[in-house]
């Protein structure tokens, strides 16, 4: 890969995944430093104002952050010029990514992902494809087997 990347965004999600895009943003900025964000959406039905209290769903998105910014401070931050946590809710996850990408003026978005079968059809998931539909950045996705840890 020849891109430069100087502004990621990596959605996480609180999964072992959240490591392996973090892994891979180590390789990706390994001769120019970089700055990362790491985001969190909480998705709010539409049966609910946006602006719901949502402890629980919060709780597991502020430790989601935290233990994404912990994993990035201890093996990434040496390549990396700032790292950066939001929190975010909406009604799409999706959306609200590219959203970010868009308003942080972002080179690219950072995310892992598996396969899931829904109605018997194997997917990645709406997110994902959202994203690769709508982001105005490249989008680097790492694909883990459901199988095994990523």
């Amino acid at each position: 890969m020849s891109a430069t990347y100087e502004r990621l965004l990596v959605p996480v999600n609180g999964s072992p995944g959240d490591q392996r895009a973090l892994a891979l943003v180590a390789d990706l900025v390994h001769q120019h430093p970089a700055s990362i964000t790491l985001v969190y959406v909480v998705e709010v039905q539409q049966a609910m104002p946006l602006d719901a209290e949502l402890p629980a769903e919060l709780d597991r998105g502020e430790v989601a952050l935290d233990r994404a910014e912990h994993f990035a401070t201890n093996h990434v931050a040496h390549k990396l010029t700032s790292i950066v946590t939001d929190l975010l809710q909406a009604r799409s996850a999706g959306a609200a990514i590219v959203d970010e990408a868009i308003e942080r003026r972002v080179d690219a978005i950072v995310m892992a992902t598996s396969n899931r079968v829904r109605h018997g059809v194997t997917t990645m998931g709406e997110t994902v494809a959202y994203i690769l539909k709508n982001a105005p950045c490249d989008v680097i996705i790492a694909r883990h087997a459901a199988d095994r840890p990523a």
